[in-house]
């Protein structure tokens, strides 16, 4: 399996063997900057793509042949549309989870208490969303992380269990931060881009195309094309006799 630990080993056999090789057939420096470009793109793509586990594991999707699904929400909670999703999951007796940021949900309490009142998961996405979490040292991004748990602890009496990382980036500091925290770390099988697409005919189109089994789905409550077309969607899962589960339950994570 490809993950930090062996590619890290992997390159060291590598630069073993060379080295030697190098130094006797007086080959080129240039092939060294060739093993670290290799070497960095191993990293960039453990990095970015969330679903890899290259750092760390990562569950995002459901194993079964089942026609189930899960759908989650980013970012929130926002007045400007998390009540409007909240009101449209209910008439169709969703339930969805909900990986809230700490400083949104401490402006938002009432909407956060609204979320876990009305029967969805909710999982932490950090407490800042800063542009430059990923570049945090472990501590920092421990305090961060600790932050949100404390609040969602206070004002909900419950103890925070997953997490899904800002911007879906991981690494070694994140790793460690996640797994003192004890949280199991959630991606997705399916990316809206909802914060991209502004139309919300065209996100449906999409969206529907990718339905199948065992699917998890990442939206955000913070997006107007979402919340025009989180209905269509919903019907037409239920057209396809499809059943949105929650996400605990697709994932098989403990209550």
């Amino acid at each position: 399996m490809l993950n930090f630990r062996n590619t890290n080993i992997f390159f060291l056999i590598v630069l073993a063997i060379f080295i030697p090789f190098q130094i006797k057939a007086g080959l080129s420096i240039l092939w060294y900057l060739l093993i670290l470009f290799l070497y960095l793109s191993l990293l960039f793509y453990g990095s970015y793509y969330v679903c890899s586990g290259f750092f760390m594991r990562v569950l995002c999707k459901g194993n079964t042949l089942e026609k189930q699904i899960a759908i989650t929400f980013d970012d929130g909670p926002m007045e400007n549309y998390t009540p409007q999703i909240l009101d449209i999951l209910k008439s169709f007796g969703v339930q969805a989870a909900f990986f809230c940021i700490g400083e949104r949900a401490k402006e938002n309490i009432q909407l956060l208490k609204r979320i876990h009142q009305e029967g969805h998961d909710i999982g932490s996405h950090s407490f800042s969303h800063s542009f430059w979490y990923d570049l945090l040292p472990a501590n920092k991004m421990l305090s961060d992380l600790q932050k949100t748990h404390q609040l969602v602890l206070s004002e909900l009496g419950i103890t925070l269990k997953w997490f899904r990382p800002p911007y879906g980036v991981t690494n070694p500091n994140l790793r460690k931060a996640v797994s003192t925290m004890g949280y199991s770390t959630i991606g997705w099988s399916v990316r809206s881009l909802d914060t991209v697409q502004k139309d919300s005919g065209k996100l449906f189109g999409k969206m529907k195309i990718k339905l199948k089994p065992g699917a998890v789905y990442l939206f955000h409550d913070t997006s107007q094309s979402t919340a025009e077309m989180l209905p269509m969607f919903l019907e037409f899962v239920k057209e396809q006799e499809y059943e949105v589960v929650s996400l605990h339950k697709l994932l098989h994570l403990p209550d």
